[in-house]
């Protein structure tokens, strides 16, 4: 097991990435609404636990590391508050239990991720954003399955 690791605590905009002999500590930029991400569109970055799903070295925002958004407490209060079909719950829940990148298209929202600078300089739509040089350096280090845990 890996001893990578990923800490974002959002009310103080960091990032530390710690992989068992570096720490780094990246400034980040988060999403628009401070609270915890609840549907597609509300401009907020999830809380939780998450990992590494999906790595993109060509996105439009340099490099972009999916995280896996939504998480099974999301299916979980998405169909109770039928916010998401039974279907999508369980669909959702499967991908988490395989390590997989959970269904995007839902109306949690998702494709939410780590990647570099983005047109807002001061917000994002959900993800987190970062210099181009740091993303680099996430990127490098960084492999599917590595856990990222987002804090308040």
């Amino acid at each position: 097991m890996s001893d990578r690791r990923v800490v974002i605590t959002k009310h103080t905009r960091t990032l530390v990435f710690h992989d068992g002999t570096a720490t780094l500590c990246i400034p980040v930029v988060i999403g628009k609404n401070p609270g915890d991400k609840e549907r597609e569109g509300d401009l907020a970055t999830p809380e939780g636990e998450f990992y590494i799903c999906y790595k993109n070295p060509a996105s439009r925002y340099h490099r972009f590391l999916g995280l896996s958004y939504p998480n099974v407490e999301d299916a979980d209060r998405g169909e109770r508050d039928q916010l998401i079909a039974p279907a999508e719950a369980v669909a959702i829940r499967s991908a988490i239990t395989g390590q997989q990148c959970p269904p995007w298209k839902t109306a949690l929202g998702g494709e939410v991720g780590l990647h570099g600078p983005c047109p807002n300089v001061t917000w994002t739509h959900g993800c987190v954003a970062m210099s181009i040089p740091h993303i680099e350096q996430l990127y490098d280090r960084l492999e599917l399955g590595d856990p990222v845990t987002i804090l308040p």
